[in-house]
Parts: structure tokens; sequence; C-alpha cells
């Protein structure tokens, strides 16, 4: 089995706290440009919700009814909005998720943090966490093309970080487009988180090999990737 180089993770809802900022900041990038007015409020907010993920251009490209502009304009406003709760909130990680990022790159592998968010609006992440040395490299759809569900991000963070193959890339995230980003670019082990967006059984039906608490349990879920049976029996 090929040995894992390159781990890929998501960040708001994964390694990142989220507590409804992204909702909250949609709801008020729909009330500013009334870019959501073409559907009932309901299901423009499940539709943010099942997509979660994904980059947000595309989400108000859908919600817009395929009007790029108005999309454009949604989008800044989305990223404005976020940067103004974030601001007045503070942000936090996932309780665990440098200790397990530390942790990974202690074993040898190397951290890309991928996103949904502009590259503004990730940097300003980065820059709240104190992140920029724990991780290798952080992409967003800006820097790869697609975004979630979309391989792009999986593949442009293999690139940059020299990993070897694709076979050892793992990825992990708590949305399906995450999963089926690891899974559309052949990653060998793909991981669903249960701290954010989506329920167990939607990133099992995505192609999850495994669905964790949270990402303080990626390391075990590789070890035992790695050589079957010795986490239980250690456990045991």
């Amino acid at each position: 089995m090929t040995t894992i180089e390159l781990v890929v993770l998501d960040m708001a809802g994964t390694t990142v706290l989220d507590n409804g900022v992204v909702e909250q900041a949609f709801q008020r990038a729909a009330e500013r440009t009334g870019v959501a007015e073409r559907m009932p409020w309901d299901e423009a907010l499940q539709y943010v919700r099942d997509t979660m993920g994904m980059s947000k251009i595309d989400v108000f490209t859908h919600l817009s009814g395929g009007d790029v502009a108005a999309a454009r304009a949604a989008t800044a406003a989305f990223e404005g909005a976020y940067a103004e709760i974030v601001g007045a909130q503070g942000v936090a990680e996932i309780p665990g998720a440098a200790d397990t990022i530390a942790e990974l790159r202690d074993a040898g592998m190397k951290v890309a943090l991928t996103t949904g968010f502009a590259p503004v609006t990730r940097d300003a992440l980065i820059d709240g966490l104190g992140w920029h040395g724990l991780i290798d490299l952080a992409l967003s759809p800006a820097d790869a093309g697609r975004g979630r569900p979309a391989p792009d991000l999986v593949l442009t963070a293999l690139m940059r970080a020299g990993a070897s193959s694709v076979a050892a890339v793992a990825v992990a995230g708590d949305t399906s487009s995450d999963v089926r980003s690891g899974r559309s670019a052949g990653a060998g082990f793909v991981a669903g988180v249960l701290s954010g967006a989506h329920e167990r059984a939607a990133l099992m039906a995505a192609g999850a090999d495994a669905v964790l608490d949270d990402i303080t349990g990626l390391v075990t879920a590789l070890e035992e990737r790695d050589h079957p049976g010795t986490v239980l029996a250690q456990g045991s």
C-alpha cells in the first residue's frame, strides 16, 4: 500500500470552527445583493447547506440563475460579510486541529489546506490562527481552476507539494463535496468528518473510506489504514 506523503484538509468545519458563520455571511450577501430572490428563502438556504465546501462563485452562479455578474457581486459581498463576522467574533480552530496537523508533519507528511473561499478570506483565517508556519500550502479555487467537487484543488496540492502519486494523498473534509473531490482525484485515502456541515450518511454516500468524529481521529485512521488491526489491538 502506498505511503501517504500529503494530507489535504478542508478549512471551515474541518480544521476551522464555523459556528454558522458561512450561513450568516450568505444571508448578509443575499440581503445586500438580492442574489437569491428568484427562489424561496428556505430553498436558497438549503442549497447553500447542501453545497457547503464548493466554490462560492459556483454556488452564487446557481442561485442567480446563471447571471455571472450577479454571482461575482454576491461572492464579493459574501467574502466581505464573512470578514466582518470573523472580525467581530474572532477565528478559532476545531479543537485539536493544530496538534493534529503538527503530528502529521512530524510523521513526515506535508499538509495542505483547501477551501471554497477566496484567497483573501483564506489568508485572513490562517493569519488569525497563526498557522502560516504550521502548514505547507493553502489553496483556493482561484489557485487551481475549478472548486470542489472537481479534483483540481487536490491535484494542484499534489503538484505543488511534490507528492509522488495521487495514491500518496489523503483527503479529509466535512462535506460531501470534499469527499467527492478526493475520490475524483484518485486519492489513496478519503475521510469525512462530522464536525461541520454534513452527516455520516451523506459522507459515506459520497465515497468516504472512513467517517471520523473530527479531524483529531485522522492520525489513528491513517495508522489503521497502513497497519490494519494494530490500532485496535493496542486498545484492546
